[in-house]
């Protein structure tokens, strides 16, 4: 990993030696300021921070991401602070890292109201996730929620654009996503400039954003744990999602336990609000459910993940929302067959039938697509290999290398006289940032060390480890 430093006051890190983009340093300043990493006592008078208080920040910051506590402002801290996040700060305790308990509501009866509806989705659809948000925690507290359509309600809902008059404006599409004040106040506030959704990976979930916001509203700050509701970053949506232990043991701390919950664990956190089509043609894949069709890692250092007319993203922290394929390469068809990228070339090859299309980043190269004639049409799968960066292509129990800058002939073996350990009819396969080649079929996924063989303790779950989805019943 090639660690950044900072300019000026951030300069703390003085054996790196690439120097972080002014505007970078700037909005990591800004975020650490924002959510509360960096803060100078009320007494104090001066803005300024030693690089001791910025090193610290950021090495607390990464820890409650799951990141190295390096304390340096590296690629990957960097990312995590792009990730679509709630508005409010991250008040963790910065020796232990647990959530903070912000207050609490003096009754366990509590009445809300929608005062505005977001054009996204209909008002029933919108009523439904907020109900299904408010029942994560009445499922495991004592607390009952009774919506109201007239005066004053305890919590109040409702849904702001960047230009709306609100204590705290939002910034448009992505970063924050939604805030909440904290008990007694009762305000939750939605961007607007989202596309709000529900029972579709495409924009940003209402149910699961109105649940995490909620938590604010009842008492609770953000989790350190990724995986929880009151995560601080936005992990996408999740069909079968449920609470965390992290914010059950939060929420019980204030209001105490579900003597129901308690009894039936089983019946904990089961309501999912019903799916709504999506508004765009076509099959939508499940990134949890269905099989891959290519993955590269490919154009921007990013892991680019195909199904049927779909491409999304994957990181550390989850996937992206998923995109037709053709709005990011033009003219590109769906259901692929494979599709490999090239650090050699920084070109792209898509993989269909017996044809082939070539792209540079995005843009479709002259005289293409072209036909395959030295390989068999409908390759199952194909990689980069960096030590001898050659394209492997392959299909059923064969494989063969190619050369994509000399003309020479192609000629299969077996997957097994190279690859111990590795299946036929592969579904897809890359070299991935770590150097390590991943083979991918059904749910199962494969890694080969440098000696070409598999390494144990797998195959693993393509839908845990890649997609971080997690069947909970």
């Amino acid at each position: 990993m090639l660690l950044l430093p900072l300019l000026g006051a951030l300069a703390f890190s003085a054996y790196a030696a690439t120097l972080v983009d002014p505007a970078a340093e700037e909005e990591a300043m800004k975020y650490l300021k924002e959510f509360g990493y960096l803060q100078k006592p009320l007494e104090s008078d001066s803005e300024d921070f030693s690089s001791d208080e910025i090193q610290e920040a950021i090495r607390i910051f990464q820890l409650a991401s799951q990141l190295p506590g390096t304390g340096v402002l590296d690629n990957n801290t960097l990312e995590k602070m792009k990730q679509p996040r709630c508005g409010l700060e991250d008040p963790f305790n910065q020796k232990t890292l647990r959530y903070l308990l912000l207050g609490r509501w003096r009754k366990k009866n509590l009445t809300y109201r929608i005062h505005n509806y977001t054009p996204d989705m209909t008002k029933d659809e919108v009523r439904t996730a907020i109900k299904s948000a408010f029942k994560y925690w009445s499922d495991v507290t004592p607390l009952t929620f009774k919506e109201i359509t007239y005066g004053r309600a305890d919590i109040r809902i409702s849904f702001h654009t960047k230009a709306d008059s609100c204590s705290r404006p939002f910034d448009g599409p992505g970063k924050v996503l939604a805030h909440a004040d904290i008990p007694e106040l009762g305000t939750v506030h939605f961007d607007e400039d989202e596309y709000w959704t529900e029972g579709t990976y495409l924009g940003v979930n209402l149910r699961i954003i109105a649940a995490h916001e909620l938590g604010h509203a009842l008492g609770l700050g953000h989790s350190r744990f990724s995986s929880a509701l009151m995560a601080p970053v936005y992990a996408g949506y999740r069909p079968k999602f449920r609470l965390h232990d992290d914010d059950i043991k939060g929420i019980q701390v204030l209001y105490g336990k579900n003597s129901k919950y308690e009894n039936d664990k089983e019946e904990r956190v089961t309501t999912v609000a019903p799916s709504v089509s999506p508004t765009t043609t076509g099959p939508m894949p499940d990134p949890c459910q269905d099989n891959l069709d290519a993955m590269i890692l490919g154009p921007y250092d990013k892991t680019y993940a195909f199904k049927g007319d779909y491409v999304w993203t994957i990181t550390d922290y989850g996937i992206g929302p998923l995109m037709k394929i053709q709005s990011l390469w033009k003219g590109l068809p769906g259901n692929l067959d494979a599709a490999v990228y090239s650090k050699r070339t920084k070109r792209t090859y898509f993989f269909k039938g017996d044809k082939l299309w070539r792209y540079n980043d995005f843009k479709l190269n002259y005289g293409y697509p072209k036909a395959l004639t030295r390989i068999p049409p409908n390759i199952g799968a194909a990689l980069y290999w960096e030590a001898n960066q050659k394209i492997f292509l392959f299909k059923g129990d064969d494989y063969w290398q190619w050369d994509e800058l000399a003309w020479s002939s192609l000629h299969p073996k077996k997957i097994s006289s190279l690859f111990s350990g590795v299946p036929s009819k592969l579904d897809a396969a890359l070299t991935w940032k770590n150097g390590k080649i991943y083979f991918f079929k059904g749910d199962k996924y494969w890694r080969v060390n440098k000696q070409l063989r598999v390494d144990r303790g797998y195959p693993l779950s393509k839908s845990e480890r890649w997609m971080q989805c997690y069947n909970m019943d």
